[in-house]
């Protein structure tokens, strides 16, 4: 291998995005750092320099998620002198974290491409919610990338409330490991230092003020993105205003997200069933193979709710978001009509529950 190619396998290329990609005599490839309106910053084994979108890419490609986002590998031709590069085409993603856009319109909005682990944050104390962490679980697994599960702000809390909302977490079926640490104390940042390996990227998401950039902060070393006090109840605030790749001492590469309150699933059925494991196991024993398990007979899903196997609470959650991605995937008329149906489906789902 050359040097060019092993510098480029330090930013994340490998040989399964080389098989994909069809270069033009001049063109070269490059990866995302940074999003900024219409203008890229490119990195590849000669640094940072600026890119742009040729004429014929924003022609061709005009939606949200056909454009470059961070993470993304794309096909460039780089200038003689100092200048932008222009960008001819996207590379392939081989993974993608992505929620349905703002609006009526059935599109998705992509949030960070070519991922290897993402790092789902929720502080221990206020923010912890398994129903949300289920959502993320959802959106990690469809896009393709193996979820983390971090808890943030040990310090504030005892150790059997950390040890409560693990259980919490394993007794919902979630296999994903769990990495618990205080940005205050330090503790547990260097065990979260010791599992990030060179050449692969991590993505952090979590709800503002979990965390987050301060502990990006503390695996560099270094304060290269601002970061507010925290509050009184030590809480923090939003920090980070866009997404943008870093680079560690040790060659891990790391992605740090503002902070997402809402966020869409759409296109969601592959998963849905990673992110629901227990769910998705007893489902297979149900009397028909297209169990919706909202209250079909010899639904095995349902008899499991019934028993105490699986908990109400978790069961209705996967309706919800299963629901929620398959109303999402509608076109907009279709929406219109089957509106009063969504809420009309989860209300059928709960009553089969109660019936002796």
């Amino acid at each position: 291998m050359n040097d060019r190619n092993a510098e480029l396998k330090s930013l994340g290329w490998s040989g399964w995005f080389a098989r994909r990609t069809a270069l033009e005599p001049k063109e070269v490839v490059a990866r995302v750092a940074a999003v900024d309106r219409d203008g890229l910053l490119l990195v590849d084994q000669t640094g940072f320099f600026r890119g742009r979108l040729s004429g014929s890419y924003r022609h061709r490609h005009h939606l949200a998620h056909q454009r470059p986002c961070v993470g993304d590998w794309v096909r460039l031709e780089k200038p003689a002198a100092d200048g932008p590069g222009t960008v001819h085409g996207l590379v392939t993603r081989r993974t993608a974290l992505r929620r349905k856009a703002a609006g009526e319109a059935v599109e998705y909005q992509m949030i960070a491409a070519n991922l290897d682990i993402v790092v789902i944050v929720q502080s221990c104390r206020f923010d912890f919610n398994r129903k949300r962490l289920e959502r993320y679980l959802v959106m990690v697994r469809e896009g393709g990338a193996e979820p983390w599960i971090m808890l943030t702000k040990t310090d504030l809390v005892e150790s059997a409330v950390l040890a409560a909302q693990v259980e919490e977490i394993r007794s919902a079926g979630i296999t994903a490991p769990v990495i618990s640490l205080s940005n205050v104390t330090g503790e547990g940042v260097d065990a979260l230092r010791s599992l990030l390996e060179p050449g692969k990227t991590y993505c952090f998401v979590g709800s503002s003020g979990v965390g987050k950039s301060t502990l990006i902060n503390r695996l560099i070393r270094r304060e290269i993105q601002e970061t507010r006090a925290v509050s009184g109840t030590g809480e923090g605030r939003h920090t980070t205003v866009r997404r943008e790749l870093i680079r560690l001492e040790n060659g891990a590469l790391v992605i740090d997200n503002p902070g997402m309150r809402e966020f869409g699933i759409v296109g969601a059925e592959e998963g849905m069933e990673a992110g629901f494991p227990d769910i998705a196991a007893r489902a297979v024993h149900c009397r028909y193979r297209d169990c919706g398990h909202g209250g079909e007979p010899g639904c095995a899903v349902i008899a499991a709710v019934k028993s105490g196997e699986i908990r109400r609470e978790h069961y209705e959650n996967f309706l919800k978001l299963r629901s929620e991605s398959e109303f999402h995937d509608m076109s907009y008329t279709e929406k219109r009509k089957k509106d009063k149906d969504f809420g009309k489906y989860i209300k059928s789902a709960k009553k089969s529950l109660q019936r002796k």
